[in-house]
């Protein structure tokens, strides 16, 4: 059985190619602070987000793409991968996605975490390369490719061609980061303290990185940082927007930057052919007007783009058994384990 494992900062997505499970459930775990007992995890685990006493605690063991907490996220693996393997007689196969630019103690991590359960054989991908394979893009062929994959975690950007990476560029401004700066402005403007499960909601409704065409508005609710009371205040897409706006200009800055250091054959092959934006954040209002914009290249929005990884790293399966056999020296697989 081959597995593909998306372990994500803000969603853990695996996939299987022999018998079509699939698993999409929030990463987040809670447990007993007494025993360390796990109570809950995935989607229930995140209803009970900010709505635990003080013997429980729920949280995101994974930040900015990589493992903050080891055990949890190991606990985490092996749930998901009991309830997709429906037996251990043959041990599976995995190929999981990692950010661009990780230390190899954080690629280590990710491998013990997923061994935890016991696999045959474990291998990593780029997020970039994964979420490529996801959308349909080629790169295997000697022709630029360039792709930004925009999580909750990171904001990875690469260029790629004959299997490999020419130019790669990760930051950590991305969706969590907006939400952060949601939960600031709310304190800083209105004097209002939000959780992160709403400053999160508030995003996915009315954030925007351009002014709108039309005017929307959300309700946050909260309490008063002043009073201690209940409180909730209204707020418009164009509040959002000024509040996000530095991630935005990172996102631009990132991409530019990528841009300035590819070379000048594959710079004219993504002039071409555009720039592809995958992951969850890439369906922010205006986020490819405005990139389309400051870079005058074309850029496109791919189908289901929170898929795209865990369907690249699926497509990545078939790469397993060249390796094993060394017919072929483009391999997308970076690291076998």
């Amino acid at each position: 059985m081959d597995i593909a494992f998306d372990l994500g900062t803000a969603n853990i997505r695996l996939m299987t190619k022999d018998n079509n499970k699939e698993i999409d459930e929030p990463s987040v775990i809670a447990y007993n602070v007494e025993n360390n007992e796990i109570i809950s995890y995935g989607e229930e685990a995140y209803k009970m987000l900010g709505r635990t006493s003080s013997k429980y605690r729920v949280v995101f063991p994974l930040e900015g793409g990589v493992i903050a907490q080891s055990g949890l996220v190991e606990e985490l693996v092996n749930i998901f991968m009991y309830q997709i393997c429906t037996g251990k007689v043959v041990m599976p196969r995995v190929v999981a996605c990692i950010p661009g630019e990780i230390t190899e103690v954080e690629k280590r991590a990710v491998v013990n975490a997923i061994s935890s359960f016991g696999v045959r054989r474990v291998l990593l991908i780029e997020a970039t390369k994964a979420a490529a394979f996801g959308c349909g893009l080629d790169i295997m062929s000697p022709h630029g490719v360039m792709l930004a994959d925009m999580g909750a975690g990171t904001i990875d950007v690469a260029v790629m061609t004959l299997g490999g990476v020419s130019v790669t560029k990760t930051i950590k401004a991305a969706g969590n980061a907006m939400d952060e700066e949601i939960i600031k402005y709310a304190r800083r403007k209105h004097n209002l303290i939000i959780g992160k499960s709403m400053a999160k909601l508030c995003k996915e409704e009315i954030a925007c990185v351009i002014k709108p065409d039309t005017k929307k508005t959300f309700r946050l609710k909260g309490r008063d940082s002043l009073r201690g009371l209940p409180k909730w205040v209204d707020v418009t897409s164009t509040e959002i927007m000024y509040a996000i706006a530095d991630i935005g200009v990172s996102i631009v800055n990132t991409i530019v930057d990528v841009l300035e250091e590819t070379p000048p054959e594959l710079v004219s092959d993504i002039n071409a052919d555009g720039i592809t934006l995958t992951g969850g954040l890439a369906k922010i209002y205006g986020m490819r007007e405005l990139l389309e914009k400051e870079t005058g290249i074309k850029v496109k929005i791919a189908d289901e783009p929170q898929k795209c990884v865990v369907n690249g790293c699926l497509k990545a399966c078939d790469y397993i058994d060249e390796i094993a056999t060394q017919k072929s020296t483009l391999n997308p697989l970076m690291t076998v384990y």
